[in-house]
């Protein structure tokens, strides 16, 4: 266990029969959304590891501390402050910080014991590569949901190459292409939420978790315990209304052509004047970096065949190589360090990105056998 300034705070939970365990992590860094630093990826990857091997941990839950944010993203201003310093180098944090960011990522996706994560309030980028590869997600009325990452010069990682592909119809090219913002309704119908619970539920989910007649340490039988305490919290008194779903049709029309021009040329040609949510999506794509909308088509389209380690491989070297080119720099010095909200990207629009700049970012810059994560 950690104590309560901890970045992570580490509990465990003993269940009232006194045989099993419920490990707890709570991001703890409110002020700042939660979002994810490398020192809190460490933390947890720590305990997940540690409590894997244990046979009386039965359950993992990962909330957070507040109510506005489960975790806004990664701490995007460490990793500005370090691609200054390195000068169009990779810098050695980014490879440090994905590696642990990503290994995290995977070990929830493949952890053999019911992982149960509390995506209430903003889950963005970072937060939601965490959200993404639990068995049990959680979503609320309050939850806002995005890989917002067009706007900054970066793209959907965190296993997006690998979840966005595999949503209903184009509707994964379409959020990563706009940043397009999900609400609970919303991750229900396109599959990245299990559950959508009233925001008020979360205590209830730990009493329930702590009071349950755990019995069985088969994983199977685990997860399903965790599902029926889920089914038995209470829904919001006033659940959102999906906006993905009823434009389903349109999105996979726009984004119908075998090429990424066409497409993004289609969503901002597109009058979307009578949808305030499709409108927004197409102004946060218009005002995207051109580099990314390559690499978000590209991840979509390589990343529909892969596994997920060989999309969080894929993953490591492209947000490196975006340390090294300048353009990722370039939107988090717009975006939150200057404030100007006025990008300068390498090029005007997405016709005049060369395919060999895109190609780059899809070389590895390791060695086969050194790659950061061989091991996934």
């Amino acid at each position: 266990m950690t104590d309560a300034e901890s970045v992570v705070i580490v509990d465990e939970l003993k269940t009232s029969n006194g045989d099993f365990t419920i490990g707890r992590l709570t991001l703890n860094k409110p002020k700042a959304l939660n979002a994810l630093d490398l020192a809190m990826a460490e933390i947890m990857l720590k305990a997940l590891q540690q409590w894997q091997t244990r046979s009386d941990v039965v359950a993992v839950v990962i909330d957070a501390a507040g109510d506005k944010a489960f975790c806004a993203g990664g701490d995007i201003v460490s990793m500005y402050k370090s691609m200054v310093e390195a000068q169009g180098q990779i810098p050695s944090f980014l490879e440090t910080f994905f590696e642990t960011e990503y290994t995290l990522d995977y070990t929830i996706h493949n952890y053999s014991k019911p992982i149960v994560v509390w995506g209430s309030g903003i889950v963005m980028g970072g937060g939601m590569g965490l959200l993404c590869g639990a068995s049990h997600r959680v979503v609320t009325e309050t939850s806002r949901l995005a890989m917002p990452e067009i706007t900054i010069g970066l793209y959907p990682d965190v296993g997006g190459s690998y979840f966005l592909p595999r949503l209903p119809g184009k509707s994964g090219l379409f959020l990563g292409l706009t940043g397009g913002q999900m609400n609970g309704a919303d991750a229900r119908f396109v599959g990245l939420a299990d559950a959508l619970v009233a925001s008020s539920e979360k205590e209830t989910l730990i009493q329930k978790l702590s009071n349950y007649s755990w019995d069985e340490i088969e994983s199977n039988r685990l997860n399903d315990s965790v599902t029926s305490i889920l089914e038995s919290l209470k829904a919001p008194d006033s659940a959102p209304s999906s906006n993905v779903e009823p434009n389903m049709a349109l999105i996979n029309d726009l984004c119908a052509a075998g090429n990424v021009t066409d497409v993004v040329n289609s969503i901002l040609g597109a009058d979307m004047s009578q949808d305030k949510w499709l409108s927004r999506a197409q102004s946060t794509l218009a005002k995207g970096s051109p580099i990314t909308m390559h690499l978000v088509y590209e991840q979509c389209k390589r990343g529909a065949d892969m596994t997920l380690a060989d999309c969080f491989r894929m993953e490591a070297n492209m947000s490196c190589r975006c340390g090294e080119s300048g353009e990722f720099q370039e939107g988090v010095r717009a975006l939150l360090i200057d404030k100007d909200m006025s990008p300068k990207w390498k090029y005007e629009s997405v016709e005049d990105v060369p395919q060999d700049v895109v190609e780059h970012f899809f070389t590895s810059p390791w060695p086969e056998d050194k790659h950061p994560l061989s091991g996934l």
